[in-house]
């Protein structure tokens, strides 16, 4: 492609602004990111609250996380925030050590079971199912992997492996297939507690490809990156150091494609480009572009997760004294309820604390949204930490997604086979995974791709 290609990139997200980056790093110059708030970053949202700065959104990284790093070197930055800590509650409020055998004599046989298993899945990834962490999905349906690898080196592999197509499994029936039930237990808490679904619903190769063997090591032995000014501040960071920062406040209400040229109307302006590449929701992309019979059926599939996040202050005797996981509320039949409260600064009782919890699930009723916050506010007074105050909350669209059926039908491959053909390529969370890093680095590979 011409590097004086004009690009317009429609959301200044993780996914986005990366792009942008990857596309600077081409030589490509005219790109224009357009984002519809007032701030960059997304999810990775990080208010300040006395002079400091907590999160509304994502909260952490990993050691794998190589796009994230991509963008630290870019920019000159490195994780430099507070150590985090955890510890678990039972639904009644009681602290309890679910992986200390001494402190669980009757769940020894359980224990030793899942840790064997821990082992047979780590094999198992990396023979039967070899290939299942490479970036994104194209392929997997049909027993093929095409992508980057999820190492250091990040090069691209491609080759068959029939054994694939069972990660369009929800993810329960995963572990049953292959005699690993009980390693749910662990994956369920970096998992359904940061917003994902339930292993029921989800088809595992979502769970597989953010939460690949490495990754999950890394959640269990605490090993993870936080940055002092929050995550926003890697997308601030980012947004400042591109050669063409992300115009904010830009409200689009039309696109149009024809003649090899997509036209923008943003803030009632028409302004002109040769190429789009989307990394808002897809889902409601044809709410305010020209959408195709194909992007309107493909896009429709698309659902998502209500996940709700609270910020609360405590009287000082009340405030919790680390961050502490709820397993009882992970499970399906207790949605909606409160799975993880997170205290991110150790050395003061005068910060937010942020609540967690999902409010929807496969062939349930969703539960509304004033319902689930009063649900979490009673949790909280079992937790012994009940709020003095709420001050900022926010009822994310999560994690959009597709089902098993699609999945398996070939979603992913039918519309990769779109990537260009209206002058216009996906990307975002939807065509990786709902994390910061998936999402920067399906990015990575679409320019690697394409441009």
């Amino acid at each position: 492609m011409e590097k004086n290609t004009k690009i317009c990139i429609i959301g200044g997200g993780p996914a986005g602004l990366s792009a942008g980056m990857y596309l600077e790093k081409k030589g490509y110059t005219d790109y224009t990111i357009l984002e519809k708030s007032d701030h960059v970053g997304g999810k990775c949202y990080s208010p300040t609250y006395n002079g400091r700065r907590y999160e509304m959104g994502a909260i952490m990284g990993v050691p794998s996380y190589y796009a994230v790093h991509d963008v630290e070197e870019f920019c000159g930055i490195t994780h430099d925030g507070p150590q985090l800590n955890r510890n678990y509650k039972n639904k009644e409020g009681r602290v309890i050590e679910p992986f200390n055998p001494k402190k669980n004599p009757l769940k020894i046989p359980h224990l030793l079971s899942m840790q064997k298993q821990v082992k047979k899945l780590a094999e198992l990834l990396e023979t039967k199912y070899k290939g299942y962490d490479v970036n994104g999905h194209r392929g997997v349906a049909q027993g093929r992997y095409d992508g980057f690898a999820v190492t250091p080196g990040r090069e691209p592999v491609s080759g068959v492996n029939e054994n694939l197509k069972d990660l369009a499994l929800p993810f329960s029936e995963f572990c049953k297939k292959n005699g690993v039930e009980d390693i749910q237990d662990i994956w369920i808490g970096p998992y359904t507690s940061f917003g994902y679904g339930y292993f029921e619903d989800i088809p595992a190769a979502y769970v597989l490809k953010y939460l690949d063997f490495q990754t999950t090591m890394n959640f269990v032995k605490i090993n993870l990156w936080t940055w002092k000014d929050g995550t926003q501040s890697i997308w601030e960071h980012l947004n400042d150091k591109l050669k063409n920062h992300a115009r904010l406040n830009s409200d689009i209400t039309q696109i149009e494609r024809k003649d090899g040229k997509v036209y923008v109307t943003v803030n009632g302006t028409v302004e002109e480009y040769d190429k789009l590449i989307v990394t808002a929701p897809l889902q409601y992309f044809p709410e305010y572009a020209d959408a195709r019979e194909d992007e309107k059926e493909y896009f429709s599939k698309i659902d998502f997760e209500r996940y709700d996040v609270l910020a609360f202050l405590t009287k000082p005797e009340d405030h919790p004294d680390i961050s502490y996981y709820i397993f009882d509320n992970m499970q399906k039949d207790r949605y909606g309820h409160l799975m993880v409260y997170y205290r991110r600064w150790r050395d003061d009782v005068n910060q937010p604390i942020t609540t967690y919890a999902l409010r929807n699930a496969l062939n349930v009723p969703e539960i509304p949204y004033d319902n689930c916050k009063a649900t979490v506010l009673h949790d909280l007074e079992d937790m012994k930490n009940p709020a003095s105050e709420v001050i900022l909350e926010r009822d994310w669209y999560y994690f959009p997604h597709i089902y098993s059926d699609d999945y398996a039908s070939g979603w992913y491959d039918k519309v990769e086979s779109m990537q260009g053909r209206y002058d216009t390529y996906y990307a975002g969370e939807v065509m990786s995974f709902g994390d910061m890093d998936e999402t920067a680095e399906y990015s990575r590979e679409l320019v690697e791709r394409f441009f």
